[in-house]
């Protein structure tokens, strides 16, 4: 994918640049079965109607798609990538050879429509996109979608860019290097995707206007001192030299926590 600036045509568009996603499937609601509906994220709670989390609310409807974390054997073909509004990276429309089923699963970087994927608990052949146990991958391959316990989701590499990598592994456990350079160690067992996570030039786009954010469901963030007092400890242009604190009094600096850490003995 490539990076598009737009022409100064408005102030909306003087600064947008956004990622031309030409060679992304159009069809993507032909596929209903595998879609979820739309999810409330107004920040607020059903019960009540008070607000929970902050900064959220509004934005454009949206259906969720669920993803596979691909733990069992499976030989597919890549259909389509498609744009999924719930993250920040592609996803790939494949169809199972096997079984004879659509799914969704997180694109890899440069595996386009016709590739065929193959994931399988004892591999031999190692390509972009396979997926497999990380006793199989060589030492120094670089993967994405890594998991932490045996058939669960992935909970590591999975935003638009990113990849980690395999420094050194014995019979049971592997030393793996995160986006963040914190190295982790984990068992050999557990599931690993080679290559980069798509949409590599997420990181290079700019929003633009606060209207594309409140597309997303994003509200505005208003700063404590430019509040009235009745709102906020800084409101009212006159805190007097105040410490940084919360809407509800507490302090937000220099490590303050409520609740009192447990020392080991």
């Amino acid at each position: 994918m490539k990076l598009k600036k737009l022409n100064p045509v408005t102030n909306g568009t003087r600064h947008k640049i956004k990622i031309q996603k030409s060679l992304l499937s159009k069809n993507n609601r032909l596929f209903r079965p595998i879609l979820s509906e739309y999810k409330n994220t107004s920040g607020r709670s059903s019960l009540n109607g008070n607000i929970t989390v902050w900064h959220k609310g509004g934005g454009v409807k949206k259906l969720y798609r669920s993803v596979d974390t691909l733990t069992e054997d499976t030989n597919s073909v890549v259909l389509a990538t498609c744009y999924d509004p719930y993250r920040n990276s592609f996803i790939n429309l494949n169809f199972e050879l096997l079984r004879k089923k659509f799914f969704y699963n997180t694109a890899t970087n440069s595996v386009y429509p016709g590739s065929l994927l193959k994931n399988s608990l004892n591999i031999s052949e190692l390509k972009l996109g396979f997926r497999t146990r990380i006793k199989n991958i060589p030492a120094g391959s670089i993967i994405h979608n890594l998991t932490t316990n045996n058939n669960s989701k992935a909970q590591y590499i999975k935003a638009a860019g990113t990849s980690g990598q395999i420094l050194q592994y014995n019979s049971k456990t592997a030393k793996i290097k995160l986006p963040s350079k914190k190295i982790i160690q984990i068992s050999t067992e557990n599931f690993a995707t080679i290559g980069i996570v798509s949409n590599t030039q997420s990181n290079l786009t700019t929003i633009g206007k606060a209207g594309t954010n409140r597309n997303l469901g994003k509200r505005p963030t208003v700063r404590g001192i430019a509040m009235n007092p009745v709102d906020h400890p800084h409101g009212g242009r006159a805190n007097g030299g105040i410490p940084s604190v919360t809407p509800w009094g507490l302090p937000t600096k220099c490590g303050f926590y409520l609740r009192k850490k447990i020392k080991n003995k």
